[in-house]
């Protein structure tokens, strides 16, 4: 696939998990978060599997290859999914939204911390730029830092671990396919989510069969569309890729998903919402690159154009 399909294929997926935002609010209202989000992955796990299997990509993953895919399930199904599903029980979908915004400057940076690379100027800009984001987005409606809610800083925990399974999907993409390598964490990961759910909310499983049409409707859009093909999609992308240049859609992700919350769940905008947004978007900006290298391309450009006119005067 050339890079403009992927990146165009990219941009429906953020288009899908914005939605998915407000749909997973709902669905955190209606039982245990946990436990619907243990089905909500196992469900996407069968989907990709499915999926894989019809292309004929399923293979037994080799010795060195379980460390990745242990790896990947803690941080990018387990610990991020169970966060962000007990973060949206306890804050806002638009808080949410601009929170999981944070995603492209955290990966940029950590992908050059990990890779032993010493961020430059802009980059270090570009990160307190977006924490600032972050702080004015968990400060919206609340007077004072004692007040920012425990739901904040779960969403903030989840795109923290996604974050660093970015950079494990990375180095495991050099052996195993993304794709499979999402299956299989995210059936490991629905296991270990369940396991969880038994301790933090005993018995909640039961909850199942009181659940309406509309609640099943959702939570297979969620699993099927949203988690497994969308997740299947975004990991092979972090491998064709990398980290860093897939993480800048997820800025899209975070305004598709405060259009979700405004239009599906009637929450308001506020400044500090707006704030957060124009701080985390020039963050994203600095930290990931873009701006240094908008800079040098310039300075490039207008060195190519003196030189022009001094070949030009020369001549005359």
């Amino acid at each position: 696939m050339s890079r403009f399909k992927l990146y165009m294929v990219l941009v429906v997926v953020m288009f899908v998990w914005g939605m998915n935002l407000p749909a997973l609010k709902y669905l955190t209202a209606q039982m245990g978060p946990v436990t619907m989000t243990s089905l909500r992955i196992f469900l996407a796990a069968v989907t990709v599997f499915a999926i894989l299997f019809m292309m004929g990509l399923v293979r037994k993953p080799m010795k060195k290859e379980w460390g990745y895919i242990i790896g990947g399930s803690l941080l990018n199904v387990v610990a991020h999914h169970c966060f962000i599903s007990l973060g949206l029980s306890l804050t806002t979908g638009t808080n949410a939204g601009l929170i999981l915004g944070t995603g492209p400057i955290l990966t940029a940076i950590f992908s050059l911390l990990l890779l032993r690379t010493i961020p430059s100027k802009w980059q270090w800009l570009g990160l307190f730029l977006g924490l600032f984001g972050v702080a004015a987005t968990v400060m919206a409606g609340n007077t004072g830092p004692a007040k920012v809610s425990l739901g904040d800083v779960y969403v903030l925990i989840a795109i923290l671990s996604q974050v660093l399974s970015f950079i494990v999907i990375s180095k495991a993409a050099k052996t195993l396919d993304p794709r499979l390598l999402t299956a299989y964490m995210l059936m490991f990961g629905s296991i270990g989510l369940f396991m969880i759910s038994l301790v933090l909310e005993p018995g909640e499983w039961r909850a199942f069969g009181e659940m309406s049409s509309a609640f099943w409707l959702l939570i297979l859009a969620s699993g099927v569309v949203a988690t497994g093909i969308g997740h299947m999609i975004y990991n092979y992308a972090v491998g064709e890729a990398g980290p860093s240049k897939t993480a800048i859609f997820m800025n899209l992700n975070t305004l598709f998903g405060l259009l979700g919350s405004v239009f599906f769940l009637g929450e308001v905008l506020t400044s500090h919402h707006l704030t957060g947004l124009i701080l985390i978007v020039a963050g994203v900006f600095f930290g990931s690159g873009t701006a240094e290298e908008w800079w040098r391309r310039k300075i490039k450009a207008n060195a190519d154009k003196e030189e022009r006119l001094k070949a030009s005067r020369a001549k005359n």
